[in-house]
């Protein structure tokens, strides 16, 4: 597939490594431009475009950026791409390390990734917020492998989550299907399944065990 990447930090990096690796054609961008990704470009394969670019003619797009940039991110920004572009949010709120404070997640009740939506005008799917990145390298495993990792994921997009389900799959991790965007507040940061590495039981319990509260820690 031809997959769009925005933003080359630790998420967006081991997925631009692992995706050309399977033999994706992938486009990178950041936000300091194509000069400044040169190393990955040569380690990896990986063409290297700007944020403008980074969706043209692609099935796929990552958007995995700090959430307080999100705003910042072009008009129009998948006018370009493939039509029934499935789109990846890996994002979360962090209000006191690092986003500040967004009125419409604290007070509008809205899920960070439905905040995000409204933003770039286009349904995601939301995958991967909650893993650690260096497992995207080093804790794949085939179908039915008992160590195998699985992830929530969130969407309103019934289609755009399947071909990100059978993404994650080729990427080496099952899947669990979280819902909707109004239920993606279930794999926020300081719910139970944030960071958990386990299987598809143990994550289907922690999806089932989180609480709507956000914890203070997690308030601006």
């Amino acid at each position: 597939m031809k997959i769009g990447i925005i933003g080359a930090g630790n998420i967006g990096g081991n997925l631009t490594r692992r995706l050309t690796a399977l033999g994706h054609e992938v486009a990178v961008a950041n936000s300091r431009g194509p000069e400044t990704l040169k190393a990955l470009v040569d380690e990896t394969g990986a063409t290297a475009v700007t944020v403008p670019e980074a969706a043209r003619g692609a099935q796929v797009v990552v958007v995995t950026v700090p959430l307080k940039n999100v705003p910042d991110l072009p008009a129009g920004l998948l006018d370009g791409a493939a039509e029934g572009v499935a789109v990846i949010d890996t994002g979360n709120y962090y209000p006191k390390e690092r986003d500040g404070r967004i009125d419409a997640i604290e007070d509008g009740g809205l899920t960070e990734s439905r905040w995000t939506e409204q933003h770039i005008g286009h349904r995601v799917v939301k995958v991967f917020n909650g893993t650690y990145a260096q497992d995207l390298l080093e804790r794949p495993r085939p179908a039915g492998d008992p160590e195998r990792l699985a992830v929530p994921v969130a969407s309103d997009d019934e289609a755009a989550k399947r071909v990100i389900r059978a993404l994650v799959d080729e990427l080496g991790f099952d899947t669990v299907d979280a819902g909707g965007i109004d239920e993606s507040w279930r794999q926020q940061p300081a719910t139970p399944v944030y960071g958990l590495r386990a299987g598809v039981e143990a994550v289907t319990r922690a999806l089932a065990e989180a609480s709507p509260e956000r914890p203070a820690a997690h308030k601006a």
